[in-house]
């Protein structure tokens, strides 16, 4: 049975038999990757907390028949401790490896993988709201997956904006001769601030009130359900 390297970030974990676990990663060259670590819940295990999720680590792996063994885990990112201990970077960091595992169902994708490891990172540091975090891979993922939101001109006639109107079905935001019964108004900050999110604009995406994170979050999370074609059920986990 051949052996590989490979690096990955935990998504979740499974039970199973008395002392192993199924352990799900994003990898960087393979893609979605399940493999078993044996003996890793007994106390004297020697990598069983470097295999927890949102930990990143670098894999040392024999093929098998049907799932691929860990034999070695080295920490590339502890990530997984500071995420844990915080409830609204829990509940951002599930939401985040979630949509990981979706998006990881078809190609493998560097460019996924590196954008979840820098949510991750940017997570754990606790610096930026986790909220912020959260929203911004998910319209940054989406985008690298083939999605790109617009929130500058209409999508559908590309009419030059600013436009208020969001019609997520359509894939952004909407004038008001192209605008849909039901697309929701937000307020011209939420807007912008859906468009530092999708650039990576922390500076600006901090500068903003309660009022327009929670509509920015609001469109987040419907473009990302609607393209995942199913529900998130990270985002329904209540709140502490």
């Amino acid at each position: 049975m051949p052996l590989y390297r490979e690096q990955g970030v935990v998504i979740r974990t499974q039970k199973l038999g008395e002392a192993d676990r199924i352990v799900t990663l994003l990898a960087q060259q393979r893609g979605l990757l399940r493999a078993v670590a044996k003996g890793v819940r007994r106390t004297s295990s020697k990598f069983g907390a470097r295999l927890e999720p949102f930990m990143v680590a670098d894999l040392q792996c024999y093929e098998g028949r049907s799932l691929d063994t860990i034999t070695q885990a080295v920490t590339l990112g502890a990530y997984g401790p500071p995420i844990s201990a915080d409830y609204d970077r829990y509940r951002a960091g599930s939401v985040i490896v979630e949509t990981a595992e979706r998006l990881a169902e078809g190609d493998p994708s560097r460019e996924l993988y590196a954008l979840l490891v820098g949510a991750l990172r940017t997570l754990a540091a606790g610096k930026l709201p986790p909220e912020l975090v959260r929203d911004g891979y998910l319209l940054r993922a989406l985008s690298i997956a083939g999605w790109t939101p617009g929130f500058t001109d209409c999508v559908r006639c590309g009419a030059p904006g600013p436009h208020t109107a969001v019609a997520v079905q359509l894939g952004g935001v909407v004038c008001e001769a192209c605008r849909i019964p039901g697309s929701p108004r937000l307020d011209p900050g939420s807007i912008e601030l859906l468009q530092a999110l999708l650039a990576g604009d922390w500076d600006r995406s901090v500068d903003t009130s309660e009022r327009e994170r929670g509509q920015a979050a609001g469109i987040a999370a419907a473009y990302t359900q609607f393209h995942l074609e199913r529900g998130l059920r990270s985002f329904s986990a209540p709140r502490a």
